[in-house]
């Protein structure tokens, strides 16, 4: 059955408008019933990773470490990118805000300016998660994992992570990945790392200036152990195989724990940002029509306004939880 709530004045049942409840209409209080229900879910998210984040502190990857890459420029620039993904939502959130005003106002023409440069913002970043999605897969350095499953990485002199290319030996042969067009029929295997642990057993005898360092955490410094070069070469006895980049299985920064949540957060996220592009276009194109001009309001664009600010006030959380603490 569908409750209803009867308007005296009109004797009409409840659809929106004047004396009703909170003086909403019904759309804006069913955008607000559903973002306070989303709003849960990402707490639960976010409290689960938190959790996680605690009960392993002392080895959790460090942001700083991860997340140091832009795009087409080559060095180490920790969050810088994601600072300017960042400052793209919530400067669409911005564009947003005004599109709403310029509808309160019956200015057509603004309306569509502002969605479109919201419409842009939004594309922006969702393009840039994407790439940092594509980075994080690939990985920077490489590392090895042990018997234990836990994650080494190498190091130089002073103390800065060298990837293992730069030091592992030249391979004795081609390697062929194997694939459903090769081999056996149907099967396929993996990406193969650009080196072998034999190669990188044998550089790393070859480069005494290199050396290893743990997952485990300095917390008062907020960096990884380095170890002597006697303890690396029990860590290279004891590992099982090369480790690039990041997956659901292995993560060549640390806990695999951390790549699962990153994924599944951010991307559940970027499902949101994909849904509000969605809708925002939507509604984009029918202000160009003039669409709402006609209905003497723009309700549509305040309801699908609420929906991205709750999308960016949630990037706020993600971004703090995930790079900043």
């Amino acid at each position: 059955m569908e409750a209803t709530i009867a308007d005296s004045s009109r004797g009409q049942t409840w659809s929106g408008g004047k004396n009703k409840p909170f003086n909403s209409s019904y759309g804006k209080m069913m955008m607000w019933f559903f973002i306070m229900s989303d709003a849960l879910t990402f707490s639960g998210f976010l409290g689960a990773y938190g959790l996680m984040r605690f009960k392993f502190i002392d080895s959790w990857p460090i942001a700083d470490e991860v997340f140091t890459h832009i795009p087409f420029i080559h060095g180490n620039y920790p969050m810088y990118y994601v600072a300017f993904m960042t400052f793209i939502l919530i400067f669409s959130s911005v564009t947003m805000v005004l599109a709403v005003d310029a509808g309160r106002q019956m200015k057509q023409s603004k309306v569509i300016l502002y969605m479109g440069l919201t419409i842009i913002g939004g594309l922006i970043f969702l393009g840039s998660q994407a790439w940092e999605w594509k980075t994080f897969i690939n990985g920077s350095y490489g590392a090895l994992k042990l018997n234990d499953g836990k994650i080494v990485q190498f190091v130089n002199q002073s103390g800065q992570q060298v990837s293992l290319e730069s030091f592992a030996s030249s391979a004795s042969s081609e390697r062929i990945r194997h694939t459903k067009s090769n081999g056996i029929w149907g099967m396929s295997e993996a990406a193969i790392p650009s080196v072998t642990l034999q190669q990188v057993k044998e550089g790393f005898a070859n480069h005494p200036e290199i050396t290893m360092r743990t997952e485990l955490v300095d917390l008062s410094t907020k960096q990884k152990t380095i170890v002597d070069r006697e303890s690396a070469n029990k860590y290279l006895q004891d590992a099982t195989h090369v480790v690039q980049g990041a997956n659901l299985k292995e993560n060549e920064y640390g806990k695999t724990l951390f790549a699962d949540f990153f994924f599944f957060i951010t991307g559940f996220h970027g499902f949101h940002v994909f849904s509000g592009i969605m809708l925002n276009l939507i509604i984009f194109f029918n202000v160009i029509i003039g669409t709402y001009q006609r209905r003497g309001h723009y309700e549509m664009v305040e309801k699908v306004g609420l929906y991205w600010h709750f999308v960016d006030l949630v990037w706020v959380f993600v971004f703090t939880f995930f790079y900043l603490i």
